[in-house]
C-alpha cells in the first residue's frame, strides 16, 4: 500500500515513516520543515541532534534498500498539495502535519492565528484534494485526547449516546479544549466529520494521549536505532517538550522536575512504539466510505505527579544499574541520586484535581498489544538524556508562556 506521511520529519511522523517503510509499505513524506524553523524562532534545539531530512532518507536507503519519497512544501498551499497527491497517488494519508504544541499556540495572537490557519486550513485542503482526486483514499488523522478536556463523566471514543426529554441519539462527544491548539483539533474533527458525511470520504481520527520515548526497540533493528543520522527528535523545552520526556531530561541534568500546580492533572499516555503500531492498525483496517471513525489512542492513564515520582524513583535505580552495566562515567550519573520535584505556579488554566476515565478499547480490539510504561523504558529515556545532556539549554526548561496573559 502507498502511504503518504504528512509531517514525516516530526517526532511521531519520522518514527511512523520508518516503521511503515520497514513493514513493506511504499512511503512518501510531505513536510514543510516548519517545525525546524520554529526551533530557530524559539532559539532551542532538540536534545538529540537530527540530521537534515534528505540525509535521513538517504541513510535509510543505504541501510535497508528501501526508498522514501520526499515532497517539501506546505499543505496550506492547495496547488502544491494537490499536485503532490496526484504524483504520489496515496491509498492512505497519515496526517501529522500540524502545529502540535498548546504553549506555542498561547504565546500571543500571532501564534494562535498561525496555529489555527496551519491546522484547520491544511486539513481542509487535504479533504478537498481527496474529494477531487482520491475519494477512496483513507485519511488517518492525528487528533488529541485534549479535545475532550476533563469532564466529570467517562470519556467515550468520539461519540456518546444520550437520552433527553424522552428521546435518544448518538452524538459527537462534547469537547472542552484547553488551548487554541486543542481548539484547532476540534475544528479539524468537525470538518472531517462533515466531509465524510457529504462526500462519502473515509477517515479515522486518532485522539492521541501524551507520547513518550524515542527508540522503536523491537520494531526496528538495533543497527537502525543506534544510527545517529536516523535518530528521532526528543524535545525538553517548556513549549514542545511533553511531560515524561521532559522529566527524564531534567533529572539527567540535575534540574528539579517541573510539575505545574498540584500535579493531579491526569492524562492518557502511550509509548511511541504504540503510536506507530496504531497508525499501522488504522491503515490496515480502513474506515468505510462515508464513515468518520474515532479511536482514543493511549494505553495508560497517569497524573503528572505520578510521572514525576516514577522518574524520581527510576533515577536512583538507573544509577545503580548504570554503574555496573553501562559505559557511563560516574560524573554523568551524580544528578540521579537525589532527583527533586518542584511544584510551580501553573501557567495554564486547567483543573489540577479532577475525575478522568477515558475509554480506549477500539484499537485493542483491532490487535494493539501495548507497551506499558516500564523500568526499561525509563532507563532508555534516561540513557538518551545523559548521552546528550550537554545539548540542554537550561534557559528553556521553565515555562515562559502563560494562559493568563
Amino acid at each position: 500500500m502507498k502511504v503518504l506521511v504528512i509531517g514525516g520529519d516530526g517526532y511521531c511522523g519520522w518514527a511512523t515513516a520508518l516503521y511503515l517503510s520497514n513493514q513493506g509499505y511504499e512511503v512518501g513524506i510531505l513536510d514543510s520543515m516548519v517545525r525546524r524553523h520554529w526551533d530557530m524562532q524559539l532559539k532551542v534545539e532538540t536534545l538529540t541532534p537530527i540530521a537534515p531530512i534528505q540525509q535521513r532518507i538517504q541513510r535509510w536507503k543505504e541501510l535497508t534498500g528501501k526508498k522514501i519519497d520526499l515532497y517539501v512544501g506546505d499543505i496550506t498551499d492547495y496547488n502544491f498539495l494537490s499536485k503532490t497527491l496526484r504524483q504520489f497517488e496515496p491509498e492512505s494519508i497519515v496526517h501529522f502535519g500540524e502545529q502540535r504544541s498548546a504553549p506555542f499556540s498561547m504565546i500571543d495572537r500571532e501564534h494562535a492565528v498561525m496555529t489555527q490557519v496551519n491546522n484547520v486550513v491544511g486539513t481542509l485542503n487535504i479533504l478537498y484534494a481527496m474529494k477531487e482526486d482520491f475519494p477512496d483514499c483513507h485519511l488517518v488523522k492525528l487528533g488529541t485526547m485534549g479535545e475532550y478536556g476533563t469532564p466529570n463523566i467517562d470519556i467515550e471514543e468520539g461519540y456518546i449516546t444520550i437520552e433527553h426529554n424522552g428521546r435518544k441519539d448518538t452524538l459527537p462527544y462534547p469537547k472542552q479544549p484547553g488551548s487554541f491548539y486543542h481548539l484547532s483539533k476540534v475544528h479539524d474533527s468537525h470538518n472531517i466529520h462533515f466531509a465524510c458525511k457529504i462526500w462519502g470520504l473515509r477517515a479515522t481520527d486518532l485522539n492521541q494521549g501524551i507520547v513518550y520515548g524515542v527508540a522503536l526497540t523491537g520494531l526496528l533493528s538495533d543497527e537502525i536505532i543506534k544510527d545517529e543520522l536516523l535518530i528521532n527528535r526528543l524535545d525538553y523545552d517548556a513549549v514542545f517538550g511533553t511531560a515524561l520526556n521532559r522529566f527524564c531530561i531534567q533529572a539527567a541534568i540535575g534540574h528539579p522536575l517541573t510539575v505545574y500546580g498540584k500535579g493531579g492533572q491526569t492524562r492518557g499516555l502511550l509509548d511511541i512504539r504504540d503510536t506507530v503500531r496504531c497508525m499501522e492498525i488504522a491503515i490496515a483496517n480502513p474506515a468505510e466510505a462515508g464513515k468518520f471513525r474515532v479511536f482514543n489512542q493511549f494505553t495508560e492513564m497517569f497524573s503528572v505527579d505520578d510521572l514525576a515520582m516514577m522518574v524520581q524513583k527510576a533515577g536512583k535505580a538507573f544509577k545503580d544499574k548504570a554503574g555496573k552495566d553501562l559505559n557511563l562515567a560516574p560524573d554523568d550519573l551524580d544528578n540521579l541520586d537525589n532527583v527533586k520535584i518542584n511544584y510551580l505556579e501553573n501557567p495554564r488554566v486547567e483543573l489540577e484535581q479532577h475525575y478522568f476515565n477515558a475509554k480506549n478499547t477500539n484499537l485493542l480490539d483491532l490487535g494493539l498489544q501495548p507497551h506499558y510504561l516500564s523500568d526499561s523504558l525509563l532507563d532508555s529515556l534516561l540513557n538518551y538524556a545523559i548521552q546528550y545532556k550537554q545539548r540542554v539549554d537550561k534557559d528553556h526548561i521553565l515555562p515562559k508562556v502563560s494562559w493568563h496573559r
